[in-house]
């Protein structure tokens, strides 16, 4: 099979950008405080970039004859991000922290692609989790940023 351990990774991205979606979603709900104007939009351009990647990665998957993930089930089988029942006693820090530590594992997930869509001569793909993998890092700088953090993409 062509590609193999490329579409393996490409369908737990699925499985995992879905989830992430779902958490930034659920923080947006569940968000109060002094800078609830300025960051309930914010977080829906974040859902909006992680609902672009998914479907983006969704069809290379479908274009190398995989077969995305696509039920509610399936995601929680899959997904290496945990969850937790969304709480309002949680502060903007808290809650960016949160998605932070989804996106590092992104980070990483994206750089285990690029390594084996490399190995396998896949580069189209290649190109195109490279391109995510550099949009979750400026993600990670600028939410850690918000949260007086420095992004810590070298660690």
């Amino acid at each position: 099979m062509k590609y193999a351990q490329t579409k393996e990774i490409l369908n737990q991205l699925v499985a995992d950008l879905t989830q992430m979606q779902m958490i930034v979603h659920q923080h947006h709900w569940y968000m109060r405080g002094s800078q609830f104007l300025k960051l309930h939009p914010y977080l829906d351009k974040v859902m909006d970039e992680l609902a672009e990647q998914l479907d983006e990665v969704s069809e290379r998957l479908i274009t190398l004859d995989g077969s995305p993930v696509s039920t509610l089930g399936e995601i929680v089988q899959m997904t290496k991000i945990p969850d937790e029942k969304g709480t309002w006693g949680e502060s903007t820090k808290e809650r960016f922290e949160k998605i932070i530590a989804g996106y590092r594992y992104l980070e990483k997930l994206y750089e285990k692609g690029i390594e084996a869509s490399d190995e396998e001569g896949d580069y189209s793909t290649n190109d195109m989790l490279t391109g995510f993998h550099t949009a979750v890092e400026k993600r990670i700088w600028m939410m850690a940023a918000e949260v007086d953090q420095a992004p810590e993409i070298d660690k």
